[in-house]
């Protein structure tokens, strides 16, 4: 994160003894990344935040995935993956479907209205984008509230729960590494530049300090294997993880609202990396938005066709009507998968109609990886089976 913050009480110095009204000593925490090279904040605990009196193994729901061989695009339709009906019963940690995936990032799917158990992230930095729906994420660092439209960036190893006001639809996106800003909008001192799409004010921490007690604690952990798999530890606490007094730093869970992301226009059509908004280890997170489009008089508005040599991409369609793929089936909720090694583009249809076209009305969040993406249990599930075909014209 850019810059500081500070919540609750802390002591005027840091690594200082800092204590309760009646003389009890609270317990410093060294939240930090990459050792002690990167950013951090320090929390200060009732009681000791390593005191755990249980560990056990928690079954993860399938983490498995297959390739995507033969090589072709897909198209997945994430609605159909959940019943609305049965959301009041699943939440946004144990009922995630995963639906593409690789060493680097997983993509999943859910539709929550219920309450999570305490979780805890150790593999990487989360960003999930909030397709429709409100509530809350309670954090040791304080509460952060959500809306549809929000990515929900938090921090790995950041212990959490996820309370849903009414039912939300989420799409997790699980790093391998750490989630940022992307480092050309960035001074050398890490402040966000004026040619940045956002800004630190359009960045919303928690406020307030979430104070909780209690004993025997459960927080579910996901973490690797030294063979790379991802499973799951159940670790109980003797004391309430969410016992922070106050803390202070530059390492803390934010949501950022696309409705805040100022689109980069040009006038003949703009190549994808000016619609990022993170970067991670491997792969980066962009969003297309609704837009004033080209202005050159015989500009094609359209993306032009193009082969994605180093990557796989994957758009989440989320709002409006996206230009480029009209007559290809896909709609709000749809995935579209397209590997490296295939070169893709629009519907032929909408190359023409394109022309003199000003503005777009489409919201869509995009993940480009750079190694090949497997498909997941989700994925496999909600496959159309046909978009393969659809710019040689055939049904869909």
């Amino acid at each position: 994160m850019a810059y500081y913050r500070q919540v609750g009480e802390v002591p005027r110095q840091r690594h200082t003894a800092f204590r309760d009204h009646d003389g009890s000593l609270f317990f410093e925490e060294l939240m930090g990344e990459e050792g002690f090279s990167s950013d951090s904040s320090l929390l200060y605990h009732r009681g000791v935040p390593s005191a755990i009196v249980a560990s056990d193994v928690w079954e993860l729901p399938s983490q498995a995935t297959v390739g995507n061989h033969p090589l072709k695009p897909r198209h997945l339709r994430l609605h159909d993956l959940f019943d609305a009906e049965t959301a009041a019963e699943v939440d946004a940690v144990t009922g995630r479907r995963l639906v593409l995936g690789n060493g680097d990032v997983r993509l999943s799917y859910v539709v929550s209205a219920a309450t999570s158990p305490y979780y805890r992230n150790a593999i990487g930095d989360e960003c999930v984008f909030v397709e429709s729906g409100s509530g809350a994420v309670e954090t040791l660092f304080g509460v952060i509230s959500y809306r549809a439209g929000d990515y929900v960036v938090i921090p790995r190893a950041t212990t959490h729960r996820w309370v849903p006001a009414e039912v939300s639809r989420l799409y997790p996106i699980e790093a391998n590494s750490h989630i940022a800003p992307p480092k050309r909008y960035l001074s050398k001192y890490g402040q966000l530049l004026e040619h940045a799409p956002y800004c630190e004010r359009d960045l919303h921490g928690p406020d307030e300090i979430h104070t909780e007690t209690g004993e025997d604690v459960e927080v579910l952990v996901k973490h690797r294997t030294s063979g790379g798999q991802v499973v799951g530890t159940r670790f109980v606490y003797a004391t309430h993880p969410f016992d922070v007094v106050g803390w202070d730093g530059c390492l803390y869970p934010f949501t950022f609202n696309i409705e805040d992301y100022m689109p980069i226009t040009g006038k003949v059509h703009q190549p994808p990396p000016v619609h990022q908004v993170f970067e991670a280890q491997n792969f980066v997170v962009c969003n297309f938005l609704p837009r004033k489009v080209d202005y050159h008089p015989q500009s094609i508005p359209v993306p032009y066709y193009h082969s994605n040599v180093d990557s796989d991409e994957v758009m989440f369609y989320v709002g409006g009507d996206y230009e480029a793929r009209k007559g290809s089936g896909i709609g709000i909720g749809s995935v579209s998968l397209h590997p490296g090694g295939h070169a893709h583009g629009p519907q032929p249809e909408a190359v023409e109609a394109s022309i003199g076209v000003e503005y777009f009305e489409e919201s869509a969040v995009m993940v480009d990886t750079f190694r090949p993406l497997e498909l997941g249990e989700g994925g496999q599930a909600v496959d159309d089976g046909v978009y393969a075909w659809v710019w040689a014209g055939r049904s869909v």
